[in-house]
């Protein structure tokens, strides 16, 4: 009996132990992925911002502007694509919408990011898209890997249709939870106008015409929990310029946005916690079920061993016979 419960816990410690680098490094990469029918929005906000006027073409001190942030998942796009990607695809459709204090809108930036559900990586089909425009990404965006490692990343900026290098901080804290800290910043640089723009009957074509070009630089930062690749917060410090051209009335350049950029206060508490609870999902996976089973085969080879052990232990001397009694009658 001992030797058969031996061999039943045997067989239990070697399916745990092999069961433990196959939940890691085999089923995780799988079954980890960024859901397809994702939605979520965003809002950040620069305080004591500048804000070009283009009533009179002058920049003037605003006290907020808002910049909306969504991004939503089209699930029949991404199964579409899935069929001749040959991988798990998700297609984000985010809408980036930036209004002034009074509410009235100053650009809004549409874009299509398709990328791989499971490494983040881009992928390249029809459709990928900024501001209608078509790009061919390289790098991350919006969103780092599953557990990010501590060294630089290659970012794409939508602003300026390029990609350069997102560098690696250092490991900080935020609100209780440890985070990496990126850090990006985009030199000044030609970029395209909004096709769609402040001013009604004014299109990037006509702005063209006058010689007036836009131009962008800006610091981008990223506090981001590795576990998840999820940033918890961002915020960069933006300015934008319109340079030369008659539209100016002769002035070398004027101040179209500048500000510094950050996530509203009731954003950050949501993300914080949204966060924290997909972070002790993917650490079941990556940590707490792997080491488990480990720690519980390993428990069980001991009782296995021990059981073995004694099952073979030698068994005592043999009763002597008894010694014969005399007969009587």
């Amino acid at each position: 009996m001992r030797r058969k419960a031996s061999l039943i816990l045997l067989a239990f410690a070697v399916f745990l132990a092999a069961l433990s680098p196959l939940l890691r490094w085999y089923a995780f990469p799988r079954l980890a992925e960024v859901p397809a029918n994702t939605y979520q929005d965003m809002v950040l906000e620069a305080k004591n911002a500048t804000l070009l006027d283009y009533g009179t073409m002058k920049a003037r001190k605003v006290s907020k502007v808002t910049i909306v942030q969504t991004l939503k998942g089209d699930v029949e796009a991404a199964e579409r694509i899935e069929r001749t990607a040959g991988r798990d695809v998700v297609v984000w459709d985010g809408l980036s919408y930036v209004q002034g204090p009074d509410g009235k809108m100053v650009s809004k930036v549409p874009e299509r990011y398709i990328f791989d559900a499971h490494t983040q990586e881009p992928v390249h089909a029809t459709g990928e898209s900024v501001d209608g425009a078509p790009v061919r990404r390289q790098g991350i965006e919006f969103k780092w890997p599953f557990l990010t490692q501590k060294r630089d990343y290659r970012y794409f900026d939508a602003q300026a249709r390029v990609t350069a290098p997102i560098h690696y901080k250092g490991t900080r804290d935020f609100r209780g939870v440890r985070v990496y800290y990126f850090e990006q910043t985009v030199p000044w640089t030609e970029v395209p106008f909004p096709r769609t723009m402040p001013v009604a009957g004014i299109t990037p074509e006509s702005v063209a015409k006058t010689g007036t070009t836009r131009w962008y630089t800006t610091v981008r930062r990223f506090w981001v929990e590795p576990v998840t690749g999820a940033p918890v917060y961002g915020e960069e410090i933006h300015r934008e310029e319109l340079r030369g051209g008659t539209l100016l009335g002769g002035r070398e350049k004027v101040t179209a946005f500048a500000g510094h950029v950050k996530m509203r206060e009731d954003y950050i508490e949501h993300t914080v916690a949204l966060v924290k609870s997909n972070r002790t999902l993917v650490l079941l996976m990556t940590s707490y079920l792997p080491w488990g089973f480990l720690a519980l085969g390993t428990l069980l080879l001991a009782l296995s061993l021990s059981l073995e052990a004694r099952g073979r232990r030698p068994a005592g001397p043999e009763p002597a016979d008894p010694a014969p009694q005399p007969v009587t009658v």
